[in-house]
């Protein structure tokens, strides 16, 4: 008879031990200036969005803009709650405004830009983990990729082609 220890070993040794590496590629723009005229569109609109932000707490203020593919556009900020993690990021407010009032709309690009001192303006920005798995939902569900479009505040912009890059193993990824 064997015991609880001796069977463990047992079905590890049959696993075999594989390296993976995960590679994803983006486009990194020295401002986006660059962007096609849609696209400065959704930088503008995201930064409009900015001067609602709600950040008393953080002084980091966000704006995210969507383009669906009926070319509306929907915005969000961020808005934080005193009840920390009550308040949501732009991109969530966004996106779940989309999913209440767009269902049958699929989301085409989704812009991030943001102004405060969190982070430096040499270092790039990017969405927290709780906006990329909503993200990635979104894609997911619309079973469509969207684009993203980031912004920092020294202008350089970043484009990736899918969320799935940005988060590959999130829950219910279909990856």
């Amino acid at each position: 008879m064997l015991h609880f220890n001796e069977t463990i070993h047992l079905c590890f040794s049959y696993i075999e031990h594989m390296n993976k590496d995960f590679h994803f590629s983006y486009e990194l723009l020295s401002s986006w200036k660059d962007l096609s005229v849609e696209d400065q569109e959704l930088v503008d609109k995201a930064h409009e969005a900015i001067e609602s932000a709600y950040a008393p707490y953080s002084n980091f203020k966000v704006g995210a803009s969507v383009r669906l593919d009926n070319d509306t556009i929907i915005t969000g900020s961020n808005q934080e709650n005193a009840a920390y993690p009550s308040g949501l990021c732009a991109e969530r407010v966004a996106l779940f405004y989309i999913g209440s009032n767009f269902p049958k709309q699929s989301i085409q690009t989704i812009c991030i830009v943001a102004k405060g001192d969190l982070i430096p303006d040499d270092k790039l920005l990017s969405p927290c983990g709780a906006c990329r798995q909503v993200m990635l939902e979104s894609e997911n569900r619309q079973n469509n990729k969207i684009r993203v479009i980031i912004v920092n505040r020294d202008h350089r912009t970043m484009i990736v082609s899918s969320v799935i890059d940005l988060l590959p193993f999130g829950f219910g990824s279909k990856h």
